[in-house]
């Protein structure tokens, strides 16, 4: 059987559940980037990134593009977590910006997560203030979708973590390995 390694990056845990959804599926234990190594990467044939995205930039990419070079000849994907609705403008300029060089040709897909702002830091508290207060001006069809998921978030504990957002990466992992 194929040997699937699923790392994942999770700042408040939306992440980490897409990666344990994943790993129930695919029958393999999602692994912390935390405790990753390049020996790790170098004995799987699949490799996928679940990583939270936290202002534009997708959390665990660093660790993809320290073993670049082991993952060449191997099927990979990253799945994006983030508290927006789906956007493929969104994932297009996330993909041209991260997934670029030596990360090149690899596959973002993207999963709606959470929202919960008890367990934010002090620093993403005060940022997404003050980014709502911004928001908060602006009338309702001049937001993007990322605004008006904010603007509905606010203030409240918000779950959209679903494996309907993982069916296209199912269908890539399955495509891939035949």
């Amino acid at each position: 059987m194929e040997n699937i390694l699923i790392i994942y990056k999770s700042k408040y845990g939306a992440a980490r559940e897409y990666a344990q959804l994943l790993g129930k599926a695919l029958n393999t234990a999602p692994v912390s980037i935390d405790k990753a190594r390049s020996q790790t990467v170098a004995s799987a044939d699949t490799v996928i990134l679940c990583g939270g995205i936290y202002a534009a930039s997708i959390a665990g990419l660093a660790f993809l593009k320290k073993n670049a070079a082991l993952l060449k000849e191997k099927q990979t994907a990253v799945f994006a977590v983030g508290a927006s609705p789906y956007d493929q403008e969104t994932l297009e300029e996330l993909k041209k910006r991260h997934l670029s060089g030596v990360l090149e040709g690899i596959p973002l897909f993207y999963g709606r997560g959470a929202w919960n702002e008890e367990i934010m830091t002090a620093k993403d508290k005060f940022l997404c203030s003050m980014l709502m207060k911004v928001v908060a001006k602006k009338p309702e069809d001049q937001c993007a979708p990322w605004e008006l998921a904010l603007k509905e978030a606010m203030g409240k504990k918000c779950s959209w973590v679903d494996e309907k957002y993982l069916e296209p990466l199912y269908k890539y992992i399955r495509k891939e390995t035949r």
